[in-house]
């Protein structure tokens, strides 16, 4: 018994990394998987049908449930089919893990028009397309008076929640994905449907090439940043046990845990008349002094 037995979970990006260790160990406990890649390189070129499926026979030869898709997140039409694809093939679907992604590092002011809108396209709008159309079959079935526990994890970064150098589109697309997730919790919830998100600290093929400190200890000790070491977070948020958890963004690594808190209102000051230029500096640089210190950007 696991404790996600009978649940069905897509996990978009799921050939490696991530995804891959989110897809076992959800099959592990219990659910059946939909394991989605496109087989592309780290900047998102090229493709391939062998990640996914290997990673389904990596399941199945355990016994467990799995059925490979290998379209675009970023495409509309193919986010509805591979909803429609684990409705299908398994009778049902309770979660939505949104992780694919890829990068395009660079400094902002050398980033060209392809490079923003691909990192957008997959990262922004590929947590948009599957979601959507998962979203509104949930809706349909709380509208119909049918019983529904759905999950959304969305895949943030510390990125997306502090900046990075180098990172521009990335930090802007997983900063979206942030806020993306505490409006699905707010609109979702009425149909029973949480959504939390991640902000991950791995080691992947994305992140290996530039965090040498990621490499696995020689020692034998605890490998703090093998991506395994996050997949049983995301496999309690896509479980019946977090049903009231939800509008949360968890940062985690090794096996550190942490809520992160975003933006709230922070100190003000109401005049209750306009400003005039020449006089409101000296009320910003007051306010800005009372303020909690922004964390700095990655990098800087």
């Amino acid at each position: 018994m696991g404790i996600c037995d009978g649940r069905v979970v897509i996990v978009t990006g799921a050939g490696g990394g991530l995804g891959r260790e989110h897809a076992l160990l959800f099959a592990a406990e219990g659910a059946a998987v939909v394991v989605n890649d496109l087989g592309v390189s780290n900047s998102g070129e090229g493709g391939s049908k062998g990640p996914a499926q290997k990673v389904v026979d990596e399941i199945t030869a355990k016994g467990g449930r799995a059925i490979a898709n290998t379209e675009s997140v970023s495409d509309f039409a193919a986010g509805k089919r591979m909803v429609e694809q684990a409705i299908d093939t398994f009778g049902r679907l309770d979660v939505v893990v949104n992780n694919a992604g890829f990068l395009r590092d660079r400094m902002f002011v050398g980033t060209s028009e392809q490079e923003w809108d691909a990192v957008i396209n997959v990262h922004l709008k590929g947590h948009f397309c599957v979601t959507r159309h998962a979203c509104e079959h949930w809706r349909n079935l709380s509208k119909a008076g049918k019983p529904v526990d759905a999950r959304i994890i969305n895949t943030s970064s510390g990125a997306g929640l502090q900046g990075s150098i180098g990172q521009a589109t990335y930090s802007a697309a997983k900063g979206g994905i942030a806020s993306l997730t505490l409006v699905q919790a707010a609109e979702l919830g009425r149909y029973g449907v949480t959504a939390n998100a991640i902000a991950p600290a791995a080691r992947t093929r994305m992140t290996e090439a530039i965090f040498t400190d990621m490499k696995p200890p020689e020692d034998g000790t605890f490998d703090e940043a093998h991506p395994g070491n996050v997949s049983p977070l995301v496999v309690w948020l896509g479980s019946p046990e977090s049903k009231s958890v939800t509008g949360r963004v968890f940062e985690v690594k090794g096996g550190l845990i942490g809520v992160s808190d975003g933006w709230r209102d922070g100190p003000t000051y109401d005049k209750k008349a306009r400003w005039a230029p020449d006089e409101i500096g000296s009320k910003v640089l007051e306010l800005v002094a009372k303020a909690v210190p922004p964390q700095k950007v990655h990098g800087s």
